[in-house]
């Protein structure tokens, strides 16, 4: 993973979008099976269109803001002691888009100075570079705007799919900010973009080495990886 600086303007053309499956209607709790149902249908319609033989790698999408306001975490001390961590009051700030395919152990990352279209299908490329030359992926994100532009184009190997509205836990790539943060990138001060910037891709090049750690934090069994038709 490298850091992009500079980028340019978002496409024109249309992206392949599935759809939001839709809201539970009794309440994330009880209506958590019917949006199983429902993306695991979305999963079997893609797949149905892919040629014979072709695989379907499930991955997830998200971003996350890391910046000089940073979060602290629990550390180990003394019994009786009041261990001291550092806080930074700037603003600079990076964003980490990230994705990943748990069944394969798989991961895909670019380090923006901003979150937009442009950055998004930016990271869509980068994606479409780590999927199996007999696969298509199916990449399940959130709502953002970023994700249902206009501006946004899709490699011809991806399909994307929204997840409901409000279901931030369905997406286990949340659980991979949290490791980071607490891991590599809490507790501390960074002075400038570039110290963000560099901190970030050395927290996520460490995590997506580690093929078995992305499997074990990111699977989910109501996305499994579909076989070959």
């Amino acid at each position: 993973m490298q850091p992009v600086e500079h980028l340019p303007a978002a496409a024109s053309d249309k992206v392949e979008l599935v759809g939001p499956a839709p809201a539970p209607p009794a309440g994330r709790c009880d209506g958590a099976s019917g949006v199983f149902a429902t993306v695991g249908l979305q999963l079997e319609r893609v797949q149905a269109a892919q040629a014979r033989g072709a695989r379907v790698e499930v991955w997830f999408q998200d971003e996350a803001r890391i910046g000089q306001k940073n979060s602290l975490t629990r550390v180990w001390g003394q019994t009786g002691s009041r261990p001291a961590a550092p806080k930074d009051l700037g603003f600079a700030s990076a964003y980490v888009f990230g994705a990943v395919c748990p069944s394969e152990g798989k991961a895909a990352a670019l380090i923006m100075p901003i979150c937009n279209t442009a950055a998004m299908n930016h990271h869509l490329c980068e994606i479409s570079s780590q999927v199996a030359a007999d696969a298509h992926a199916v990449v399940i994100l959130d709502g953002a705007s970023w994700h249902k532009s206009h501006g946004l184009v899709a490699p011809s190997n991806i399909t994307l799919l929204a997840l409901p509205p409000y279901s931030l836990e369905l997406n286990p790539v949340e659980r991979v900010w949290h490791y980071l943060r607490s891991h590599w990138l809490a507790n501390s001060v960074f002075t400038s973009l570039a110290d963000i910037m560099d901190a970030c891709e050395m927290a996520w090049n460490r995590f997506a080495t580690d093929h078995g750690l992305i499997r074990s934090l990111c699977a989910v069994a109501w996305a499994p990886a579909s076989p070959a038709l």
